[in-house]
């Protein structure tokens, strides 16, 4: 119980101990059972889902592949889709908002480790949380590193390395990832044309 306490608050702990290798035990049975479902099983997969998470809100999909840590650190909102291939290390939380979307092979990652090698060889680890709020967008194989907050309605370039919080209404991308503008009325008024043009096709 101490590693997990240690783990969840961002002190140094070891990946050891009947808490810690149970939960992992648990997590590794129901994920190979759904990375494994038929894949229009959508029913099946839905309620397996919400049971591998520590909060799902509605209509949450997540196309497997998908690999976690532990799954009950990771708290997601409303209307949130993950493509392909994705990873969640939450040995801290990971915590996202409503209406978010993941490209394919997003990694959110609250792992780390020390950099001194003599600590780091010990086995001696530690993690920091990511929040990421509600209206994002991530382009495929972006990786959010530990610690990172991103804020509403932002969207982060595919192939993106995200090492510092980004703030609200704004499109970042690079590695590192730095804000290239803020989102404004036009991009509003021109995908607004184009949603207005597609339904006037149908």
């Amino acid at each position: 119980m101490k590693e997990l306490k240690n783990m969840l608050r961002g002190d140094l702990y070891k990946a050891q101990g009947d808490t810690i290798e149970t939960m992992r035990k648990d997590l590794l049975d129901k994920l190979h059972s759904y990375n494994h479902l038929p894949y229009n099983d959508f029913k099946s997969r839905d309620k397996l889902i919400l049971d591998i998470l520590g909060k799902g809100g509605k209509n949450i999909k997540i196309t497997p592949p998908v690999y976690f840590d532990y799954g009950k650190h990771t708290f997601i909102g409303d209307n949130f889709y993950a493509n392909f291939d994705c990873i969640f290390l939450d040995v801290n939380h990971i915590t996202i908002g409503n209406d978010v979307m993941l490209g394919p092979r997003v990694g959110l990652y609250t792992a780390s480790h020390p950099i001194d090698k003599d600590v780091r060889n010990t086995g001696l680890e530690y993690g920091k949380p990511i929040k990421i709020g509600d209206n994002v967008w991530i382009g495929g194989n972006a990786v959010v590193m530990p610690g990172v907050t991103i804020g509403d309605n932002t969207v982060i370039g595919a192939g993106s390395v995200v090492t510092k919080d980004v703030p609200s209404d704004v499109i970042a991308a690079g590695n590192p990832c730095k804000v290239i503008r803020k989102i404004n009325n036009s991009d509003k008024l021109y995908w607004k044309e184009k949603q207005k043009q597609y339904e006037e096709d149908l």
